[in-house]
């Protein structure tokens, strides 16, 4: 019997103009689709607009926060793993992905997370390093293999992927790994609730 395909929300992570995360999350949300284990859903952190201010802890938000924050929460709540597109800002990751992430909690908990990231001279390394430690402190489990795209905009075609046949070779190693701590986290926390989150 083939088991049911594991349901990873790819992020895309940067709201700035000119942005080019969704070019690098189409490309990733093809390949993750071609994977044969997957079911996909793009969580484009520019549709919702998520406060930068955080309510006091405790305290609930006005309904107007709540209805934002409503069209990412369910989302990423029904994922089995995350694949975060993030670029690299300033020798770290996005403001907008901080907030994204800081807004939620138990979703991230006990599940595996994946990176792609693009950049300069650094391909947005030093950001995944950085988001490594937040996940931890989230009890998520962040995947060892990652796609980096170094100058990101010239190593696209014109049809959105990547000049580069290793960008696809890489993403199979991490899909690949993805996959089996999907599918391990889930199968345990069937058997047992997490009990740090």
């Amino acid at each position: 019997m083939r088991e049911a395909p594991v349901r990873v929300a790819v992020i895309v992570g940067s709201v700035r103009e000119g942005r080019f995360g969704p070019v690098v999350a189409d490309w990733l949300a093809g390949v993750a689709g071609e994977h044969g284990g997957f079911t996909v859903d793009v969580v484009d952190l520019a549709e919702p607009d998520l406060p930068m201010v955080l309510p006091a802890f405790g305290a609930t938000p006005p309904p107007a926060v709540v209805a934002e924050v409503a069209k990412v929460t369910p989302r990423l709540a029904a994922a089995d793993a995350f694949v975060v597109v993030t670029p690299e800002y300033n020798h770290s990751y996005p403001a907008s992905l901080k907030n994204a992430i800081d807004w939620h909690r138990t979703e991230w908990a006990a599940k595996p997370v994946a990176f792609v990231s693009y950049g300069g001279m650094s391909g947005g390394l030093r950001a995944v390093e950085h988001l490594r430690a937040v996940f931890a402190e989230l009890h998520a489990v962040t995947i060892r293999e990652t796609v980096s795209f170094h100058g990101a905009r010239t190593r696209f075609g014109p049809d959105g992927t990547p000049t580069d046949e290793a960008a696809a070779t890489a993403a199979k190693a991490m899909l690949d790994q993805l996959d089996w701590w999907a599918r391990s986290l889930l199968a345990a926390r069937e058997v047992r609730p997490y009990p740090g989150a």
